[in-house]
């Protein structure tokens, strides 16, 4: 017998999850679904890859969402010669106090933009791993937390490779989704040039939501049920993949855990306290796509990672009835 979650005000969460998709979509047109996934995984606690060709509202997609809620806010270009202590601070003499006084970096934010985080050594890259792992930030010895919520958007190019450092599968297995904006419909482009051609309709966004707040929905979708079934249906899908003949790098636990909450908070963005097989469906993908690699065979085929996952979505049997007390 499965206890029962307990009572989640489904109404007052997804009112609030509603207006900041409505906020960004002032801004950002036609990417209704993956604005809303860019939430989700903020509510899920996670953290955001956009990779996408340049010009198409990378940037413009974390800012929005760092306007839309009142909280503060970095953007980090990533340069090649960015410096570790560029991102989490430095200790500097004080002549005042006699002392050395620690001075907090970027990294210390509710949201941080990684700007081109391709562009970095991998020694700066590395420096986020633990940031973005234990939310904490280690100098000199001494360890700072990082206050809730906490969230790195990080974008790249997949097109223009000189001069970049490809992530290493550590730092990319942290990350709980990747998303790809892609070139808007030629109606929405339309849109998009009435509402920016007189001037910034960023400048206009204003805050919809609070910092307490989403740390209040981010508690509230952790008691969305997952019926055993559905947990079995999780681990499923990822040993499929360690397995496939297709792939040289499964997805790692790490990667069951994040589905788990990625679909938890689509659960409850939908109005409901239980997860269904059709919200691990839709996610499977965006949060399993950038950790697993293909066998050089597969890519001399030219299947891609999607193809693969969506087959091996395909022959994973779906749980017939879900306990969704």
């Amino acid at each position: 017998m499965t206890a029962e979650p307990k009572e989640t005000s489904t109404g007052w969460f997804i009112e609030r999850f509603d207006s900041i998709v409505a906020n960004i979509e002032k801004v950002i047109q036609g990417k209704h679904e993956e604005i809303r996934l860019v939430v989700q995984t903020l509510i899920a606690s996670g953290h955001v890859l956009v990779e996408d060709v340049p010009g198409v509202g990378k940037t413009l997609l974390a800012k929005s969402l760092a306007r839309s809620i009142d909280c503060s806010f970095h953007r980090i270009q990533f340069t090649p010669d960015l410096l570790p202590s560029d991102l989490t601070g430095v200790s500097v003499w004080d002549r005042e106090r006699g002392k050395f006084v620690f001075r907090r970096g970027p990294i210390f934010s509710n949201i941080v933009l990684g700007d081109e985080i391709n562009r970095a050594s991998p020694k700066t890259q590395a420096a986020l791993l633990e940031a973005m792992e234990e939310r904490q930030v280690t100098v000199d010895g001494i360890t700072r937390p990082l206050e809730p919520p906490f969230m790195v958007i990080a974008t790249q190019n997949p097109i223009e490779h000189e001069g970049t450092y490809p992530l290493p599968e550590a730092q990319l297995d942290r990350f709980m989704a990747r998303v790809t904006l892609g070139y808007p419909a030629r109606g929405k482009e339309l849109e998009m040039l009435d509402a920016h051609g007189s001037g910034s309709v960023f400048e206009d966004l204003e805050p919809v939501i609070n910092a307490a707040e989403v740390v209040e929905m981010a508690r509230q979708a952790t008691e969305v049920h997952v019926a055993p079934e559905l947990k079995g249906y999780l681990v499923d899908l990822a040993e499929a993949t360690r397995t496939d003949p297709d792939l040289l790098l499964g997805a790692s636990p790490r990667a069951t855990l994040f589905l788990q909450r990625a679909t938890r908070a689509k659960a409850l963005a939908s109005g409901r306290t239980y997860v269904t097989p059709d919200d691990v469906k839709a996610l499977v993908v965006p949060t399993l796509s950038h950790r697993i690699i293909l066998r050089p065979e597969a890519q001399m085929r030219a299947a891609s990672v999607a193809e693969v996952l969506a087959r091996i979505a395909s022959t994973i049997p779906v749980p017939g009835t879900v306990d969704v007390r």
